[in-house]
């Protein structure tokens, strides 16, 4: 369970887990571009869509943690439960100046070599990200021969204005563990998680026994929870439940009915020319004579 009450008139502090509503945009000139939000009716606006696995409300989120950059992170610091405030923050303070020595150029002949290039539906156009020797960059211009990347994060160097509120701070320990698990991984509603005396047992749901992303989540996520919650013992268990073999239906299991007997052909009688007369003896054709 969360608790609305808890705290109510205490500030919340670096290293809580809260509840939180925002919209984050990012402004340059006359223009203003939506970097993120809790809001469904603010995202289709903007036509963005939800993050796979976070639905639209109020999220989990550390205080001072790392899901905004250090800036923005430190206003929250001292912000009550219930109380809206609105902040801007100049570029150092959000996604930090733009380096122009972080755009780059690359031949064609490199850029075709990547591995995301070399799939059937890849695609290269202005605006594709592109991982190169490890970082992840935007194109920004491209010719036959040439294509330049620009590895500043993407809202470097704007100006960004953010509207926060606290909906509820986070209490019982096993709310804690599942507030980080989404926080580390998403689908946090798809966890069941238990907490007794000093050890958590996750049950992880079935996405996760093919995700590759899990593995490297869930060392995360023992990370979060021994810093955060100190618990002795954490288990994540998994369940595998045996197919129910499929029951035979009606049709398979009547029995053929027996083949009727064929009734034999009565044999026909072989067509054989007459028999020609037997021949008289000559003596006797001589009598008759």
């Amino acid at each position: 369970m969360t608790s609305k009450e808890g705290a109510a008139d205490g500030a919340a502090k670096a290293g809580d887990l809260v509840r939180l509503d925002y919209d984050l945009w990012a402004e340059v000139a006359d223009r203003k571009e939506l970097v993120d939000t809790t809001h469904e009716e603010v995202a289709q606006a903007a036509d963005v869509k939800a993050p796979a696995g976070r639905p639209w409300g109020a999220r989990p989120h550390e205080i001072g943690g790392d899901d905004f950059p250090a800036g923005i992170e430190k206003a929250l610091v001292g912000l009550r439960i219930g109380e809206e405030v609105e902040r801007e923050f100049a570029p150092g303070e959000a996604f930090g100046e733009r380096d122009p020595n972080l755009i780059e150029l690359f031949t064609m002949h490199e850029i075709e070599r990547l591995p995301e290039m070399r799939k059937e539906d890849a695609h290269l156009d202005l605006g594709t990200v592109l991982t190169i020797n490890g970082r992840r960059g935007r194109v920004v211009t491209l010719t036959a021969a040439r294509v330049r990347v620009d590895f500043n994060p993407p809202f470097s160097g704007r100006k960004v204005r953010g509207k926060f509120r606290i909906a509820e701070r986070i209490d019982a320990p096993a709310e804690q563990a599942r507030a980080i698990v989404e926080l580390q991984y998403g689908f946090g509603t798809e966890f069941h998680v238990e907490h007794h005396e000093k050890t958590f047992t996750i049950k992880v749901p079935d996405r996760t026994k093919f995700d590759p992303y899990w593995f490297a989540a869930k060392a995360r996520i023992v990370e979060k929870l021994r810093k955060q919650l100190r618990p002795e013992s954490i288990r994540f268990q998994e369940e595998w439940l045996t197919p129910p073999e499929a029951k035979p239906t009606a049709a398979a299991d009547a029995k053929p009915a027996p083949a009727a007997e064929a009734t034999p052909a009565p044999k026909e009688k072989a067509n054989r020319p007459p028999r020609a007369a037997a021949a008289k003896p000559a003596a006797d054709a001589e009598k008759s004579d």
